[in-house]
């Protein structure tokens, strides 16, 4: 095949896969203008969302988006001023928010915020993971944070959700938690449902940090980019589905779901602002999985309202 025909060929799958891409936004954007109805509408100003490091980006959109649909919501922040400017834009729309300190790196704060919001709401209906943090823009990818990454990305999400659970409310609807996810690499042992456990979780994090540690993590089979990050990200993947199994025995009227969702390149300030879709769009996958009527599914991975492999 010549080479003109070659470039003619790949220029028209670009071409075609670009056309796909815009249908689908194209897509999505009418289906995010599409009202709930009555009989979907599972919620009421009672139920109580509790988005985390929702002072910016898609947290503050998932906020935003869940406050527009009638809910309550907390936002929280681990700085506090940002999290009080971000609220009172939010309230400035005259939606009904309130915010709250929250750092999921410390135990004390996770706590008091626990104790806050019992005393305070009797306890909650929806949880979204939105905290989290990436050190590595563009082709860089350093590892000289990943203590952090891990400490932040992983382990305080787990500890949100074993914090919360108990605090979760009873309904026919089933409470929520959703984790942001960006990353779909997932080592072999990690996906074998049958070996799956919470021991073998930490295991793989701490086993990367000691390579990490030693120098000796570029060998180790992790993930080739943005390598910190991935691996936060492929355990909050593999909790999510050990934890949606644990949740699998739970009577009903106090079921919990428990599903991760992929943003995409979002333009904010964790991707550098070099994203291609906006915070708004970023946010819609993580408050549709929230809202979702009659919802049954569980320890699923979903991007753009659909699922995909983990």
């Amino acid at each position: 095949m010549a080479i003109e025909e070659i470039h003619r060929t790949e220029m028209g799958r670009s071409e075609r896969a670009k056309e796909r891409r815009e249908k689908r936004l194209q897509e999505l954007s009418d289906l995010r203008r599409i009202p709930y109805t009555e009989q979907e509408r599972w919620w009421g100003s009672e139920t109580v969302a509790v988005v985390t490091g929702a002072n910016r980006g898609i947290g503050y959109e998932i906020a935003r988006q869940l406050a527009v649909h009638g809910l309550s919501v907390i936002l929280t922040s681990r700085d506090n001023s940002k999290g009080h400017e971000a609220t009172e834009s939010l309230l400035s729309e005259g939606l009904n928010v309130a915010f709250h300190q929250l750092d999921i790196l410390d135990h004390a704060s996770v706590k008091l915020f626990a104790e806050w919001i019992q005393q305070n709401y009797g306890g909650m209906d929806i949880l979204v993971n939105n905290a989290g943090v990436n050190f590595n823009l563009g082709a860089d990818n350093s590892v000289e944070f990943a203590e952090r990454v891990i400490s932040t990305n992983y382990f305080g999400t787990k500890r949100m959700i074993e914090t919360i659970v108990p605090l979760m409310k009873h309904s026919t609807a089933g409470a929520r938690i959703v984790n942001r996810l960006e990353d779909k690499m997932l080592r072999e042992q990690l996906a074998d449902e049958d070996s799956l456990s919470e021991e073998l979780i930490n295991r793989t994090v701490t086993r990367f940090l000691e390579q990490v540690e030693k120098g000796s993590w570029v060998s180790g089979g992790w993930p080739k980019i943005y390598t910190d990050y991935s691996v936060s990200k492929l355990a909050v993947n593999a909790y999510t589905r050990f934890v949606a199994k644990t949740f699998s025995n739970r009577p009903e009227g106090r079921n919990i779901h428990i599903n991760c969702y992929c943003p995409g390149w979002v333009k904010t300030g964790m991707s550098g602002w070099a994203g291609n879709i906006s915070a708004e769009e970023g946010a819609d996958t993580g408050v549709w999985l929230a809202l979702l009527p009659g919802q049954t599914v569980t320890g699923k991975f979903f991007a753009e309202r659909r699922e995909i492999d983990f």
